[in-house]
């Protein structure tokens, strides 16, 4: 009966999954369809070889977030156990 209600009353999608800044994928609550985003900014309906590139766009994003972290703050990282300077200062 889920599905008859998404076919009355249309799809709520809810963000499942944030895999980028502009890429998410969607599962309606009612009948647990699930979306994603397509490349032209529309809805795309998950299938495996959409999880399969948002995995990937999942770890490439993820390893720029650190790299750019580690870009900006430098000495916290490659100094951290070795860092003998007093913190009252």
């Amino acid at each position: 009966m889920k599905s008859f209600y998404c076919s009355i009353f249309g799809h709520h999608y809810e963000v499942s999954k944030h895999i980028t800044y502009h890429v998410k994928e969607y599962q309606c609550s009612q009948c647990k369809s699930q979306m994603t985003t397509s490349g032209t900014g529309g809805l795309t309906i998950l299938t495996p070889k959409f999880k399969e590139i948002n995995s990937v766009l999942e770890r490439i994003h993820k390893k720029r977030l650190v790299r750019m972290r580690l870009k900006s703050f430098p000495s916290i990282h490659k100094n951290a156990l070795l860092d003998f300077t007093p913190h009252f200062l």
